[in-house]
């Protein structure tokens, strides 16, 4: 699992069909695309990251809270292309992206994970084509993926 992942003040994710919007204040935003060999342990791993990622200031202004000591909110939006191949060519091969029939499910169970922590989560729709608004704080965006073997 991939993820890039921005610290936000504010983000919306649109859909035209369906019809949808989804909006967050302060939290993170999460643009993830799900591999082949993703399951549990890979879900896990992502919701400890994410739930737990220092990247919110303390009092003296270091990044040292996360998400969920700041009560902060995570808009998460699935994006495939993160797990494009664009090293031969100048056309990206995408055969290192899950399978849509596997990968829904696990965003969605990944969604449920963080919420099941305390974090409040919207999302995109999987598979429609999204416009994502956000507000970077910081600048602070990082990319998170998971070890091999999780």
């Amino acid at each position: 699992m991939i993820a890039v992942v921005q610290r936000v003040s504010s983000a919306s994710v649109t859909t035209q069909t369906p019809p949808r919007r989804a909006s967050i204040g302060t939290g993170l935003l999460a643009l993830v695309a799900v591999e082949p060999a993703d399951g549990d342990q890979a879900i896990a791993w992502m919701a400890r990251k994410l739930s737990g990622l220092r990247v919110f200031q303390d009092a003296e202004g270091r990044m040292n809270r996360s998400v969920s000591d700041c009560k902060g909110q995570l808009l998460l939006v699935s994006q495939f292309t993160l797990a494009g191949d664009c090293t031969k060519g100048n056309r990206p091969s995408f055969v290192g992206a899950a399978d849509p029939a596997v990968a829904a499910p696990i965003l969605e169970r990944l969604a449920h994970r963080l919420e099941a922590s305390g974090i409040p989560v919207k999302t995109g729709v999987f598979g429609a084509h999204m416009s994502v608004d956000l507000v970077n704080d910081g600048p602070v965006t990082l990319i998170l993926q998971t070890p091999q073997g999780s």
